[in-house]
């Protein structure tokens, strides 16, 4: 069975690549760089591209590819409503770009990562079920639920099959704390380095964490049969942002400067998933804890400073 990844090289796309390839999958990736912590794995089948370049994602689909695992994203939540148009072209028409292709193609599923936190908007009950009301406060989150939709939309005209995965916070070795999310990495690297975390608001705002290697599982069932759907994919439970940098105190052994700003207005104040509906269709529960999880990070982060990558 071959499967192509987007976004392959970032963070949570290796870690598919990964258990794909584990389970005996033939593998390509495909993104705008190589891997940022690993080198190169001659076994799997990298093409260097933008997600636009059209041309070179029919040269892969054309060869036959089974099954899809969408991950790629031009923006980020925080940034995503500087510019709705960039993010619409970029992001939801490229993706039905990509779906028109499956279609011709005969791809089996199409797996498209979405946002287990922007989708939903402002909670109306916690943990939050897929059929929550879906009021995202910014541009990203729109995109993300557009895509949904369209996907459901070509499984109507189409039928061709996908699932969706609404993602909580997730964290683990190999994401990299430069860049602008990921509390776990971001906190991690400052703490370790004696540097000062800032918080915006009280530290108050909860949210849940998973370890990109549960995520990667749920990925992996996801292509087990050809039922379609929308889930959760999270811990289940909320910890504050407070909680958090005492957990990783606790891990790390070393003492936080934590510097607090006025809050966000965009800012849920609290925000965590419900998964029975993945748990119910495929058995899936996450099985990295939090400190356990936050250990194996740490371990890696310490090896990444020591080297200076970053």
């Amino acid at each position: 069975m071959k499967a192509l990844v987007l976004g392959g090289s970032g963070f949570l796309g290796s870690y598919v690549v990964d258990a794909l390839y584990d389970a005996g999958y033939n593998v390509s990736s495909f993104d705008r760089y190589p891997e940022r912590f690993r080198g190169e794995n001659e076994k799997i089948d990298f093409h260097q591209a933008d997600f636009g370049n059209r041309g070179e994602l029919e040269l892969i689909l054309k060869r036959g590819v089974d099954f899809v695992f969408h991950l790629v994203s031009s923006t980020i939540p925080q940034s995503s409503n500087d510019d709705p148009i960039f993010d619409v072209q970029s992001n939801v028409i490229e993706s039905i770009a990509l779906l028109e292709m499956c279609v011709k193609y005969s791809v089996k599923k199409v797996i498209f990562i979405s946002s287990g936190g922007t989708v939903y908007g402002i909670p109306e009950q916690v943990p939050i079920p897929e059929s929550h009301p879906t009021q995202p406060l910014c541009s990203y989150g729109i995109t993300k639920l557009t895509i949904e939709k369209y996907l459901h939309l070509f499984d109507v005209l189409h039928g061709l099959k996908y699932s969706v995965l609404r993602v909580s916070n997730p964290y683990g070795p190999r994401q990299d704390p430069r860049g602008k999310q990921g509390a776990v990495t971001v906190f991690m690297n400052k703490l370790l380095k004696g540097e000062e975390i800032t918080l915006w608001g009280d530290g108050s705002v909860v949210r849940d964490y998973i370890h990109a290697s549960d995520f990667a599982r749920a990925c992996i069932d996801m292509v087990s049969t050809d039922k379609i759907g929308v889930y959760n994919v999270g811990a289940g439970t909320g910890i504050s942002l407070n909680e958090l940098i005492s957990l990783l105190e606790q891990v790390t052994g070393k003492s936080a400067k934590v510097g607090y700003l006025p809050g966000r207005g965009f800012d849920v104040p609290e925000l965590y998933l419900d998964c029975t509906h993945i748990r119910h269709d495929y058995g899936w529960v996450p099985q990295v804890d939090l400190m356990s999880g936050l250990g194996q990070m740490s371990e890696w982060m310490k090896t990444q400073i020591a080297a200076s990558r970053f």
